[in-house]
Order: structure tokens, then sequence, then C-alpha cells
């Protein structure tokens, strides 16, 4: 057996050290070419016509300054424009996106219709988006490129499918009964849990809106209200005599830069969502395990569900640790168009941690 065994732990070891050559070589790769670009954004434009060199220039305080005292390109108002766009999109389309998802969700409707939604590329309502939006004198303004984020059934398709697989219906049954009407059930309840999809969510609805490039072009003419990818073409399609690949390393280094702070506050979001089903996560889940058992038979189920925090947002905070359901029930009372059927199974279990 002792052979065995260490010819298992050597056969671990070895997948181990490959996996991290592996993990660590495309890490390289993701990083590299972020150096490539912060590397280029501190040589001048004849040093970078001259071939890639590894060791950064002294040209990156000469290149930011043209860059932002350029009258052409208004940077700091593109990097405003863009910002308000991505973050107001990034919030309408989750939000709304998660609603949508749940009301589909707990009613089981036109899920298909919107999935035959995600067929339809954007480029062939491009003509009568624009003519919709030159009718309700739109253009140069920052609207048309907000306020369509509000259906997004991409991110609609994530949410339902990040709901089928970590949000019981249960819960959603036990608010209800516990009288939480729909709204507020979503927004006290299931949003908290959804946290980890919202976040990921908002990171991809904010660097898509945050290097669209297609919209503001068609919408946006005024130099005010332009966006960050609509200035770097713009410094990009300058003559020969005015192109200096300088600022144009430079912008581009300056566009990147709010999406790397908004991954890092989003991030921990994000890992925090992957933990939930780790080893350390189990054990936190059976030092505070929660049990049913019927009122009728006194018998516990052992049925463990999740949290003591998330008990009790399901079924109510209830000093006596009976929830007013069960209350509710034993009175008789209907709550929110509930059968009496169903409040009577409900009220037949009670919450024992």
């Amino acid at each position: 057996m002792k052979p065995q065994k260490k010819y298992v732990d050597h056969k671990l070891h070895l997948y181990r050290a490959v996996a991290y050559t592996v993990m660590f070589l495309l890490s390289f790769l993701c990083l590299f070419f972020f150096y490539i670009l912060i590397d280029n954004a501190t040589h001048n434009n004849f040093d970078i016509q001259k071939g890639f060199q590894l060791l950064p220039g002294g040209s990156f305080l000469t290149n930011l300054k043209n860059t932002m005292n350029d009258a052409n390109v208004p940077v700091l108002s593109g990097l405003r424009n863009s910002l308000i766009v991505a973050g107001c999109s990034a919030a309408l389309s989750c939000y709304f996106s998660a609603l949508t998802a749940y009301a589909i969700y707990a009613k089981n409707a036109a899920f298909t219709i919107i999935l035959l939604i995600m067929t339809m590329p954007m480029q062939v309502s491009a003509l009568g988006f624009l003519r919709l939006m030159d009718n309700m004198h739109l253009t140069n303004t920052l609207w048309p490129l907000i306020l369509p984020s509000i259906v997004a059934p991409t991110v609609f398709f994530f949410m339902k499918q990040y709901m089928d697989s970590s949000l019981p219906k249960e819960l959603i049954e036990a608010a209800r009964i516990d009288g939480s009407g729909e709204f507020h059930t979503f927004n006290v309840i299931i949003l908290p849990i959804l946290k980890p999809a919202v976040a990921v969510q908002a990171i991809f609805s904010f660097v898509g809106s945050w290097n669209n490039y297609f919209t503001p072009a068609l919408i946006i003419s005024d130099a005010k209200w332009k966006t960050v990818p609509i200035l770097i073409a713009q410094l990009r399609g300058a003559d020969f005599l005015k192109f200096d690949m300088g600022k144009v390393y430079m912008m581009i280094a300056l566009a990147i830069l709010p999406v790397i702070i908004v991954y890092l506050i989003l991030s921990k979001y994000i890992v925090r969502g992957i933990a939930l089903g780790s080893v350390k996560r189990q054990k936190e889940r059976r030092n505070t395990r929660c049990h049913f058992r019927k009122i009728s038979s006194g018998a516990r189920q052992p049925q463990p569900i999740r949290s003591r925090a998330q008990c009790r947002r399901m079924v109510g905070d209830c000093p006596s640790g009976i929830p007013s359901a069960i209350r509710r029930a034993k009175q008789g009372t209907v709550i929110q168009g509930t059968s009496p059927a169903t409040a009577t199974t409900a009220g037949q279990r009670i919450l024992h941690c």
C-alpha cells in the first residue's frame, strides 16, 4: 500500500506542477501585452517607430501633456462621457436584467421570446434606431447610449442561468407566505444572493459600453459628447504629419485605467461567489446548519439547507423561533393570494437552528 500511495502522491505533484506552469505562462502572456502598452506610452513617436524596446523611456510626462493639451481631442470630457455611459449602462442592465430573470424564474414565462431576441445582431436595427433617435431629437446626447441598456438579453440569460443553479424556489415561496411583495422580495432577498452574478455582469457591461464605438459613432457628432473610443479613432485617423504614436498609446493607457479600477472593486464579489462551493464554505455551513421539523409529528428532518442568516431571511427573524407565517397559518390567514392549503403546509414547518 505504501508504494502505491507514494506513486499517487508523485502523480498528484506532477499534475499540480503542470497546472501551475500553464497558469503562469497564460498570466505572463496576458500581462505582457499590458506591459507593451505601458512601455510604448513612455517613448516618443520616433523611438516607437524604431521597434519595441524592453526598457521604459523618459517621455511619459511629455506624451501625457501632449495628449491632455490637444485641442482636437478633449480627453477629460471623453473620459467623463464614457464613465457616465458605462456606469449607467452597467447599473441599468444588471438591475433590470436580474429583475426580468427573477420574474421569468418565478413565473416560467416568455423565456423563449427573449432568447430569440438574443439572435438579432445590433447592426440589423441600427438604421431604424438612428431614424428613431433623430425623430425624437436625441442625437448628440448620451441618452441613446444609456437607455437601450435596460434591454440586455445576454445579461438576462446569465442571470436566469445563475438563478436556476443557485436560487431555490422555496425561498421565494416562503417570502410570499410571510407577506412579502414581489419587488420587496427581489430587492431585499433575491438581489443580495445575486451579488456574484451581478458583479460579473457589471464588469462585462461596463467594459462593453466603455469600448462601444459603433453606436456613439452613429449618434454623436458634437465634440463635447464624444466618448473615448471615438477619440482614440480620431487620434489614429490623423494625417501623417500630425500622427503621434506616443499620444495614441497614452490615450489607450488612460482608457483602460477605469476598467482596471472597476475590476478591482468588483473582483471580491466574484471571488466570494466562487468560494460558495469551496470546502471552507461547507465547513461554515456545517457549523451554522439549520434543519426543518414538522410540528404535527415532532420529528426532526435532517435537511441542511443554508446558513443561519439565509434561513432568517427565508422565514423571518422571530425571537421565539416560530416565523410569522406559521402564526398566520394557525390563525387561518391567507397571505397575498396564497391558498389556505399552501399556508397550512408552510405553517407545518418550524425553523430549528
